[in-house]
This record gives C-alpha cells, sequence and structure tokens, in this order.
C-alpha cells in the first residue's frame, strides 16, 4: 500500500505545480487569458503595443523587463517582460463601483519567448475582471476596454497593423 508522509507532500504537490506551470503553454481556456502569437520580438512586441496605447492617450506607466531582473541575481530566463498602462478616464468609473479592481488596474500585458522560439503576448480579459469584482454595472466601459485591447494587441503581434502617424 502506498502512503505519502505528511511531511513530503507539500513539497510533492509544490513540485507537481512548478513543472506543470512551467510546460503548460498559456491560453484563454478558462484561466482568464487572452494569449496571441507575435509576428515579432519580445521588445518590439511591447514597443509597438506602447506606440498604440500611447497613440490613443493611454499612459504606459511602467514596463518591467523579468529576464533582465533573472540575470541580476545570476539566472537565465527566455526574454520576458510586462507593460502596465491605462488611464484615469478608463478605470476610475470601474474603481468607483469596486475599489479592489486596483488590484487588477492599471492593466497589464506580459511578452515572453515560448520554448519553441516564438513569442506570446497576454492579457487578461476584462470579462474576467468585471466578473472577478462583481461588477455588473459597467457594461459598456469593459465592453469597449475588451474592443480596443483587441485592436490595440492586434497591432503589437501583426505586421502591417500598426497604423502611420
Amino acid at each position: 500500500m502506498f502512503t505519502i508522509r505528511h511531511n513530503l507532500f507539500p513539497g510533492l504537490l509544490l513540485g507537481i505545480a512548478v513543472l506543470t506551470f512551467g510546460i503548460a503553454p498559456a491560453s484563454a481556456d478558462g484561466d482568464g487569458l487572452i494569449v496571441k502569437q507575435s509576428d515579432f520580438g519580445v521588445t518590439k512586441t511591447l514597443d509597438r503595443l506602447g506606440i498604440a496605447l500611447e497613440r490613443k492617450g493611454i499612459k504606459v506607466f511602467a514596463r518591467i523587463d523579468h529576464a533582465k531582473g533573472a540575470k541580476s541575481v545570476g539566472m537565465d530566463m527566455t526574454p520576458t517582460a510586462v507593460i502596465i498602462f491605462g488611464s484615469p478616464k478608463i478605470g476610475t468609473p470601474l474603481m468607483t463601483s469596486n475599489p479592489a479592481i486596483g488590484l487588477d488596474l492599471p492593466l497589464k500585458a506580459v511578452a515572453w519567448q515560448a520554448a519553441d522560439g516564438s513569442v506570446k503576448l497576454a492579457y487578461t480579459d476584462p470579462a474576467v475582471l468585471a466578473k472577478r469584482y462583481g461588477i455588473t454595472n459597467r457594461d459598456k466601459v469593459f465592453a469597449n476596454i475588451t474592443g480596443a485591447l483587441g485592436k490595440f494587441t492586434d497591432m503589437a503581434t501583426k505586421r502591417g497593423m500598426l497604423p502611420k502617424q
């Protein structure tokens, strides 16, 4: 009979979770992520997203280079970076409905180089945010965010999509 020693079980679960997380590709299959493949590298993908956002008056607050952070502590990882962006005009109505959404605002997108060399761009589906925070009185705001993020991320990931100024 197989028994699990209680002091080993949490470590075993953590190991399985780490292996699963490290191997499993991100998807929109119930996890709330919208993932797109990019025609560009990580940096260029986020550069293009930043341009698309700023052209529409949405502020880019920060970019975080996770690979650079890993390197600073002697570790390696594939190119991975986050862009943080938003607009008080868009986010304030959501926060007045439920201030806890501030945990997910401003919005973020992450780009990374997958094991096969492809580059992915992911962000949280705005419909998931509406549900997570129980915001039912801002359907139009969430619909606008959903449409805009779809367009902006297409501009960031697809050749020929970024309009000229």
